[in-house]
Parts: structure tokens; sequence; C-alpha cells
């Protein structure tokens, strides 16, 4: 760390040198204007971008696999780049079709033009039409409602409504993507964090909350996923699967009243619960546990033990939402 003495010149203006690695890193010079960020008790510095949009390229030989593909069309996105070019010699039909779903699965982003060489990308939302709090909202309403009608659906033996839950995993991931984008966007772009509306902090912890809605989300899918290998449960297993279920799902539901909770005493108290809530979920999910292993079907009680497993996680991950709400409510260091 580098400290500078604040001058005073013309008898009223505040004047300080720039680190002069800072500014030649940054190409800043004579003549360059840099741009000024207040935060409380902080004055954040950055070089004025002279352009709109923020471009990204991408060498994308070799990137066969559907997997691969899609994983480097994320990646661009999350990184927060604006126009994303994918690159190669020759980009085949096949690299071409995997890169349109894996962009129909982002928010805002469109294929905007393609060659035999390149593919163009460009996200077409502008930071300050993009509520994060409205993403989280949705995640949460579609990542519970996820996991209850996936137990549903194993207990009734519903396959239709097992095959409707794992297709729903898609828009939570879509949603997480989005508020993966803000995050780092905020991060690397102070002025975005007021276009936003939210202090960089709480676009922190409502990314960390949606981290945990986005993993409730694919455990939901999970038990989907059993549901459709298995027959439906009987009446004592199914009453024993849904108060396991009911008693998991309520952690992450007052961990995000208490994120969402502006009065900071409601929501340490909240948050406080939630996580105490834990110690007995823990237990109740044992004895469930016990019970299962009794079953005459080994490998329906294997199957099944998974389904406790991720219905536990989900508390668990219900209390990593309360501390991150913990943390929006702690006071700030002045």
């Amino acid at each position: 760390m580098e400290t500078r003495k604040v001058q005073v010149t013309g008898g009223s203006t505040y004047t300080v040198s720039l680190p002069k690695e800072w500014a030649t890193d940054n190409e800043v010079s004579a003549g360059s204007i840099v741009e000024f960020h207040s935060e409380e008790d902080l004055l954040l510095l950055s070089p004025k971008d002279e352009t709109d949009r923020t471009e990204g390229r991408l060498d994308i030989t070799g990137l066969e696999s559907d997997h691969e593909l899609t994983r480097a069309v994320m990646t661009m996105y999350v990184s927060g780049f604006d126009i994303i070019t994918l690159e190669a010699n020759r980009i085949t039909a096949a690299q071409r079709r995997v890169i349109r779903e894996a962009t129909q699965g982002l928010v805002g982003l469109e294929v905007i033009e393609e060659t035999s060489e390149d593919v163009v990308l460009q996200d077409l939302l502008d930071s300050s039409e993009l509520s994060v709090n409205n993403a989280i909202t949705r995640m949460r309403l579609v990542s519970l409602t996820m996991l209850s009608d996936a137990v549903d659906a194993l207990i009734e033996d519903d396959d239709d409504l097992a095959e409707d839950v794992i297709q729903r995993d898609d828009d939570v991931d879509r949603l997480w993507y989005m508020v993966s984008r803000v995050f780092r966007t905020v991060l690397r772009d102070p002025t975005a964090a007021r276009d936003i509306g939210f202090p960089r902090e709480t676009v922190f912890d409502y990314q960390s909350a949606a981290r945990q809605l986005e993993r409730i989300a694919d455990h939901a899918a999970k038990i989907a996923q059993i549901a459709l290998e298995i027959e439906g449960s009987n009446e004592d297993e199914g009453e024993t699967l849904s108060g396991l279920r009911d008693a998991a799902v309520s952690v992450p539901e007052l961990a995000m009243d208490a994120l969402f909770e502006d009065d900071s005493d409601e929501a340490t108290r909240m948050a406080n619960e939630a996580r105490a809530m834990i110690r007995d979920i823990d237990a109740h999910a044992r004895e469930v546990d016990n019970e299962i292993r009794q079953l005459d079907d080994p490998q329906r009680a294997q199957r099944l033990g998974l389904v406790v497993d991720s219905l536990t996680r989900t508390a668990d991950y219900g209390s990593n939402i309360a501390e991150s709400a913990l943390q929006k409510a702690a006071p700030r260091p002045s």
C-alpha cells in the first residue's frame, strides 16, 4: 500500500498525486480523464472508459465437446463482456448449434453476426435495466417450489411433475448466470453499482445467496430424477419424507426473509433463528434415514437415502443464506 499527502492549491482545491506504476499500468498520462466514485467514506478512482461496451474475443479452435463450448460461452458472459466474439479458422455447424443453444440459456445474450470464422454475441440488456432483487426473488420462488414438487412427484409417482421439475432447473441456472454477471460487473466497474441501485456489499450478499438457491434447484432436479426411477411411496413413507421436506424448506425461506429485511435487528433475529433450526433438522434427518435403512428393498433404500441427503443439504444451504443475511445486517466499519 502506498500513501500520499494531500496538498491544497489555489487556497481551496485539494490535490493528491497518483502512483506512477498504477498510472502506467492503466495507461493514465497527462491529459487523461479519470473518474471518482464516492462510497460513504471511500473514494474510488478509475480511468474513464472511452468505450460504451466491453468486448472480448475467444479462440474456440479445439473445443469440440458440447460441454467445453457451452462453458466457454457462459464464462465469457459471466465475466461481463458486452460483445463476445468466438473465433476459429472454421466454425463447424455443430459448434454453431451449441453456441446458439448456450446463448438461449443466458439472459439478454443474442447472436448478432455469423461468418465462417467467427460468431459474435451481444448482451442487449443495460445494467440499469437488470434487477438483482427481482432475479433472486424469482430464484427463491422457483427453486423452493421445485423442491416441494420433486418430493410430491416422488411420493405420488407422478412422472410428468418430475419431468417438469427437471426442466425448471434451466430457469434457475439462467437467473444464476445473470446474477453472477452483474456481480462481476460491479466488481470491475464501480458505476455499475450505482446504476443497479445497490451497494457493492449488498450485491455480493445477493450473489452468495443466489449460489445457494441454485444448489437447492440442483438437488430438486436430483430428487425428481430419482422419482422417475422408483415407484411411489406408501402413506407412512410419504408422510415421513414430506415432513422432512417441509422442515428443510423452512430454513431457506426464513433466511431469505432475513436477507430482504431492511430492519437490521429483525434481520439478525430471523437469520439466527434459521441457523438454529439446523440441529433439529439434522436429528430429524437421521431418524428418517434410519427408518429407510430398514426397508426390505436395499436399492430403494439407497435411492431414498439420497433424497434425505438432498433435503438435509437444502437446510444447510438455507443456513448459508442466513450467514449472508447476517453479514448484510451487520454494522459497517466506520
